[in-house]
């Protein structure tokens, strides 16, 4: 059963709301990033291995697999405007735990306590980018959204030294992360349905969506998209050492080059959409050109140049499927209230991804060589082309 608890009709466009709800996707992700930045001091500090640091990286990731549809009924149900400041606080809370925390175990709770928060506004927040949008302007809003991931990472990893120590940065994180709480709590607005909460809702609720056509695809793609994304990434740094000779410090540099470029089809992703691309049609080539270019970094036939110059039209291309997916989302809900669960679904899709695709890869890069990654890649790519295509005959595959 459905109670209208809170409402609100968009009038036109409010692009401050709009680069806020962004800022609470940038200040959630740098509470990924700030733990690559500073693994190094922190084993120093705490005495603790990679597998620590892989565990305080990965819980994120656990989190959003394990969580996603039930954190979009949550946000369905008490409303997303306040699921994303319970959000903010929670990491606040969080980073403000981890900065006093003298043991590891202490740390991982803290660390899960951040990637709560992390959930809550990667749900909340696109939900209510449809209510302070117009529609002709809400592509090029989830384009800017997506944005926010490449963002985060990156500020972390070029803010991070500037701190004297990792415990510096955790208390500056909390910080910044209550002052971007404040500003939502006086400038966004309470908007949208909120469905009456229970237990047989939340099932009912989950079925609706699983069952509406196209919304499982939405969440395979993210899921294949993540895999080839960050299994690439994952381990750039160390394929750039070994094929270019370069240094830590440069693979390093470089790979943030790479990384950020996928914040210009995050952007082209609005564009494209906004003038009325087919989204299925943008999926599938987008997966096609994601493997050739896969293919050309990780088989050893090209000169080392030119496989990293792919390893950026790669990210840069690869930007388009995230942006294209959350800003069908709300298109492709059973209704607009059901939003938060569609989100719900395509963040354990991301996850997923995220988690499978860096034990696959490296698994069979130990085992076989690089080479075998690139047929990893190409079968991954080319399942997503063609599950893309499913979704051609959906009737909000036009933008138009």
């Amino acid at each position: 059963m459905v109670g209208i608890v809170e409402t609100s009709k968009p009038i036109a466009t409010r692009w401050n709301a709009v680069f806020l709800l962004v800022a609470t996707g940038v200040v959630a992700a740098l509470q990924v990033g700030k733990v690559a930045i500073a693994a190094p001091v922190m084993q120093e500090d705490l005495g603790i291995g990679l597998a620590a640091i892989g565990w305080l990286t990965g819980i994120f990731a656990v989190l959003g697999l394990i969580g996603g549809i039930f954190t979009g009924a949550f946000t369905a149900s008490f409303g997303s405007r306040r699921v994303l400041v319970l959000g903010l606080l929670t990491i606040a809370a969080g980073a403000a735990m981890g900065a006093l925390a003298t043991t590891l175990p202490i740390l991982l709770l803290s660390r899960v306590i951040e990637g709560a928060g992390f959930l809550m506004i990667t749900v909340a927040a696109p939900s209510i980018l449809g209510h302070v949008t117009e529609r002709a302007h809400r592509d090029l809003a989830f384009g800017l959204w997506s944005c926010f991931m490449p963002v985060g990472m990156t500020l972390a990893m070029l803010t991070g030294p500037l701190f004297e120590g990792w415990r510096a940065m955790w208390w500056a994180s909390s910080a910044t992360t209550l002052g971007v709480c404040l500003a939502v709590m006086f400038a966004i607005p309470a908007t949208g349905e909120r469905l009456a909460w229970s237990w047989r809702s939340l099932l009912a609720n989950t079925l609706a969506v699983v069952r509406t056509g196209g919304l499982v695809v939405l969440a395979i793609v993210f899921a294949l998209y993540s895999l080839v994304f960050f299994a690439l990434f994952s381990f750039l740094p160390v394929l750039l050492m070994e094929r270019m000779e370069v240094t830590h410090k440069t693979a390093g540099l470089l790979s943030a080059f790479a990384t950020i470029s996928n914040i210009l089809g995050n952007l082209a992703a609005g564009y494209l959409l906004s003038n009325g691309i087919r989204r299925a049609s943008l999926l599938a080539g987008t997966g096609l050109v994601m493997g050739v270019t896969g293919l050309g970094i990780f088989l050893p036939v090209l000169p080392n140049t030119t496989a990293f110059v792919l390893c950026v039209v790669f990210s840069a291309v690869g930007g388009l499927i995230p942006a294209t997916l959350l800003a069908s989302a709300p298109l492709a809900a059973p209704t607009a209230s059901l939003t938060p669960v569609v989100l719900g679904l395509i963040v354990q899709g991301n996850n997923l991804g995220q988690i499978v695709g860096p034990i696959a890869i490296g698994s069979a890069i130990e085992r076989f060589g690089w080479e075998s990654a690139s047929i990893l890649v190409a079968c991954a790519t080319l399942f997503t082309a063609g599950v893309a295509m499913r979704l051609r005959r959906m009737s909000w595959n036009s933008s138009e």
